[in-house]
């Protein structure tokens, strides 16, 4: 039985197990959501094409499974490039779907053409443009391969609306091969790269594991624990490896980097050995990088050999999946905890005398203080959903993390805005799940228009809006480096009531002008059964501290005063 181009693309999608999309109609995707209209696919409606690019990111983050969105062309189509590179940056299997004008009109500056194809070549793992209505099965099989396989990625299926209305037989390719692609990029030479590793470990005296997203992407959580608990060997993370390692165990240093803490930043820097795990050595983690991680021998494992000894050269690298790289390294070294005492005091000795702090005597609302009782308030267990400034970096100071996929945030592309529509996305993957969203009042207004999406979802997203009135972020760079200029980054004066505004959506609003209210409301906001945004009345300057300066080695370090 024959079955038009857009019938094809749906069963397509049912096959590969999709659940949910996110996105808008429009003139060339027409014939898609029309077949939409009877699918078992539930479909999320969004407001704006950017909200359905990072629901599907959130999605796919907090399920481990491939997040969908579903637009038009042109400018629908040119909206998700943020959404795109979001991902790309950070790892993120999505398949985004836009429409095309018809064949024969491309490259005629036909009405709301753009060629999307082009311009998310750089910021997608892959792309298609589809031309014959036999491909689509095919391509979609092969999208969702890529999307998920290797280092994951976003991709995205071009799909013009004269393809969706021809007809063929639906053939469904059991298996996927792609002759250039290799997802399994294991190098051969890996378990002996892995002994060589091990051997450096056992003969360390000031060893750390530094640990990335990609230890999370590749389900690595128990053989990571594993490893740390066998050998006694400190762990720090990036802000993507949150929650790989529970933050409340005495060998955890928490974060890293530029506003990581004083002892994982003094540990690298005082480290004989240091293994990095799916982490990529950016520069927010190892600020000058002629000045990182001086004295150690350095080891990497990560699944894509173009990031080893990109920003940093490993003595040892090893191409390979984390998960395979830890178990094996697990088995070839032993418990270090006698030969490591010392060390091991050292780095205690620095956790004692540089704990994280902040002014637990103010009478203010601060934005540490709140964070750190949405954790005791939910156990430190909830998925928390952040944007981009001073939150986020508050967040992954103060939220002690337990599990993966409870940390989700923008990390490599930094894009603000992200937060609130990736919560609703994470919700929805994870509809038992206690999601907090933790928002700036710059940030969340970029994409507040998703309050209709998750009004009419009922999706029961707890947003807590950090209100300084400042891109905040911003103003702290300004207030340090360009002598309180504060040029571009007050907001105060245009923002709206937050509280009205949440109203008109029908949602749940409450707000904290007063520091004796911020647990009161934060269990009424928790006990709600729909979505709640919390207006967080918060002082207006104040910095994330502690603070390593672009340009400064990890351990010269800026602290509150």
């Amino acid at each position: 039985m024959e079955l038009t181009g857009a019938q094809i693309l749906v069963k397509s999608l049912e096959m590969e197990g999709v659940k949910h999309i996110f996105g808008l109609p429009g003139g060339v995707i027409l014939p898609t959501y029309d077949v939409l209209y009877d699918s078992k696919i539930k479909l999320i409606l969004t407001k704006h094409e950017q909200g359905a690019a990072h629901m599907a990111d959130g999605y796919a983050r907090a399920s481990g499974r491939p997040g969908v969105c579903v637009v038009t062309s042109g400018p629908a189509a040119t909206n998700t490039v943020t959404g795109l590179a979001t991902a790309y940056m950070d790892c993120v299997p999505m398949v985004c779907i836009t429409g095309q004008v018809v064949s024969n009109a491309i490259g005629s500056d036909a009405f709301q053409e753009v060629d999307i194809v082009g311009i998310t070549r750089p910021i997608t793992k892959h792309n298609f443009l589809i031309k014959d209505v036999k491909d689509i099965a095919r391509t979609v099989r092969e999208a969702f391969y890529i999307a998920t396989t290797g280092r994951p990625g976003p991709v995205l299926i071009d799909f013009p609306v004269d393809v969706s209305r021809a007809r063929a037989e639906f053939k469904w390719p059991e298996k996927v091969f792609i002759r250039a692609y290799r997802p399994d990029l294991t190098d051969p030479d890996a378990p002996k790269q892995l002994r060589k590793a091990a051997e450096l470990i056992r003969h360390s005296k000031r060893p750390v594991l530094y640990v990335g997203g990609g230890a999370i992407i590749s389900g690595a959580s128990k053989e990571v624990r594993a490893f740390v608990e066998k050998t006694g060997i400190p762990i720090t993370t990036t802000i993507l490896g949150l929650g790989i390692f529970p933050e409340t165990h005495p060998l955890s240093l928490r974060m890293l980097g530029m506003h990581g803490t004083h002892y994982a930043n003094y540990a690298v820097q005082n480290a004989d050995v240091l293994v990095g795990v799916g982490a990529r050595f950016d520069d927010r983690v190892t600020g000058n990088v002629s000045k990182f991680a001086p004295n150690a021998k350095i080891i990497h494992i990560d699944i894509d050999p173009s990031s080893i000894s990109k920003t940093v050269r490993a003595h040892v690298p090893v191409v390979s999946d984390v998960k395979t790289a830890m178990m094996r390294l697990l088995k070839l070294v032993g418990d270090k905890r006698a030969r490591i005492k010392p060390w091991l005091d050292q780095v205690a000795e620095w956790k004692r005398k540089y704990p994280m702090k902040y002014n637990r005597d103010s009478s203010k609302v601060l934005q540490e203080y709140v964070i750190e009782q949405l954790g005791e308030q939910t156990r430190h267990e909830a998925i928390v959903v952040t944007g981009v400034g001073q939150h986020q970096m508050w967040t992954a100071q103060w939220y002690k993390f337990k599990r993966p996929r409870t940390m989700l945030t923008s990390g490599g592309l930094g894009t603000m805005g992200y937060g609130f529509p990736a919560s609703i996305g994470a919700q929805i993957a994870c509809p038992g799940a206690n999601v907090v969203c933790i928002e700036g009042d710059g940030s969340f207004q970029m994409t507040m228009t998703e309050l209709a999406t998750a009004a009419y979802n009922k999706v029961p997203v707890k947003v807590f809006v950090m209100d300084n009135g400042y891109y905040g972020m911003v103003r702290q760079w300004q207030e340090l480096f360009y002598k309180r200029r504060y040029s571009g980054s007050v907001i105060g004066p245009t923002n709206p009531d937050f509280v009205k505004l949440v109203k008109a959506y029908g949602i749940l609003a409450l707000e904290v002008r007063k520091k004796k209210d911020v647990i009161p409301v934060i269990q009424k906001a928790l006990k709600h059964k729909g979505p709640a945004v919390v207006h967080c009345k918060v002082v207006p300057e104040s910095n994330v501290y502690p603070m390593v300066p672009a340009g400064n080695a990890l351990d010269q370090i800026m602290d509150m005063a």
